[in-house]
Parts: structure tokens; sequence; C-alpha cells
């Protein structure tokens, strides 16, 4: 929290259901082995989960709908998210996430093979946006196959 992370948890009978993460600093997403940079004015939603006995009753939906509520009200005007191909991914288009690039990924070894393309039918400025805040200070992230060293990181 003292980084500026916020965490967010649907409640159900008094205990956790699901939740979800906000940041607008850096943060390292394991799964692609890129970090994400937010741009001033704009958040990344990570490390969301439902738990198992509370699947399949919108519950990600509803924590997505109060993260895009706070981010609003404190003035965010976009949230990057990612999402795999899971149920609860039917969730994030209608609480208004639209696809800017699609991610292939897998481990061999100690390398790490990423193949990023962009998502179809969507506005070049927004897969530039999504090139920007996965990119370095230097340079968008390049789309296509890149392998690189696997690199472990703790949050």
């Amino acid at each position: 929290m003292a980084r500026g992370v916020r965490c967010f948890a649907a409640i159900v009978d008094g205990t956790i259901a699901g939740y979800g993460w906000l940041s607008t600093q850096p943060e390292w997403i394991g799964e692609l082995q890129l970090e994400i940079k937010p741009g001033a004015g704009e958040g990344y939603v990570w490390n969301c989960a439902t738990l198992v006995e509370h699947r399949r009753k919108g519950i990600f939906r509803a924590v997505l709908s109060g993260i895009s509520q706070h981010a609003r009200s404190s003035g965010l005007r976009r949230l990057w998210i990612g999402s795999v191909a899971i149920p609860a991914e039917k969730a994030v288009g209608p609480s208004g996430f639209r696809p800017a690039l699609l991610f292939s990924s897998w481990t061999v070894g100690p390398a790490h093979v990423l193949t990023a393309t962009p998502a179809l039918g969507n506005d070049l400025q927004l897969i530039s946006e999504a090139r920007r805040v996965l990119g370095s200070l230097d340079a968008p992230m390049r789309l296509g196959t890149s392998i690189r060293r696997r690199i472990e990181k703790v949050h």
C-alpha cells in the first residue's frame, strides 16, 4: 500500500469472495515477463481472483466495476488490464475494457518466449499506447516474438 497500490475485495456473507489490485506505478507482469508503466492518469488492474466457492456468480465483474468506479472518482482516465482465456474473462469486455494486444507466452528451461500481436479491430492509437506502457524509456514494446532469460520478481 505504501507504494501506491490499492486492494479491492468483494465481500459475501462477511467473507472475501474475490479481490483485485489497482496500481498507478510500474508493476511486473510475471506471466509476460514485462513491466507495465502506466502514464499520468492511468492505472493497471492486476492479480484479480475469485475464490472457488464464489465462481460464476458475477464476483469478478463486481470487483472490476468497483475498481473502475474508484479509478474514475480518483481522476484516472484509463485502466489497463491483462486477461487470460478463462471463463471470467467474459466479464472484461462488458466492464468497459477493449483488447489492445494479444499475447502468447511460455517458458522453456531458463528462457521465456513471448509473442505479441495487435488485437484485431482496434485503432492504431490504442495499440500504440499499449506498446508505450509496456516498452522502455527508449522505445515502445516490439511486436512479434522475443526470447529472453526468465526473471523472477516479487511484487
